[in-house]
């Protein structure tokens, strides 16, 4: 089983896809498209990954204002899941998403990427970001009652 990490923005969508033990994000690549509303080619694309990768589930950024209220782009974000479950038949968990393009831009700035590059992969990283935080949830989430019965 493997998830695929969606990092939905205006004009880019940046995709991650898990390894088989749901261990690691690695980022797969940036689908842009010339307007926003335009999305049948984006669609037919993250189709075509599902089938590659054998996807089982979709995790996308949820992007909630930082006091935790739901603006115009959190509601796109809730009709392009919606979008991707008619089309795809997947599961689709929206994960918040707080930062996450900041924390992107920060470990480039590390690396010394330049401007250029950095527009190419940020929104790639994103979604990294976005799938690796969801699959360490899954672990901890997986490994809780162990640790529980371990204890006693």
């Amino acid at each position: 089983m493997r998830i695929m990490g969606l990092d939905y923005g205006s004009v880019t969508v940046g995709v991650a896809i898990s390894d088989s033990l749901l261990l690691t994000a690695q980022g797969i690549e940036v689908i842009r498209r010339k307007q926003e509303n335009k999305l049948r080619q984006t669609l037919a694309r993250i189709e075509e990954l599902i089938r590659e990768y054998e996807v089982e589930r979709i995790v996308l950024g949820y992007p909630k204002n930082m006091n935790n209220t739901i603006g115009e782009r959190a509601k796109c974000s809730e009709e392009f899941a919606e979008m991707l479950r008619r089309r795809t038949g997947l599961p689709v968990e929206l994960w918040d998403e707080r930062l996450t393009t900041v924390s992107a831009h920060r470990v480039l700035d590390l690396a010394g990427t330049g401007l250029k590059k950095k527009q190419e992969v940020v929104d790639k990283l994103a979604a990294v970001v976005i799938l690796q935080g969801y699959l360490d949830y899954l672990s901890l989430k997986n490994s809780a009652p162990e640790a529980a019965n371990e204890e006693n």
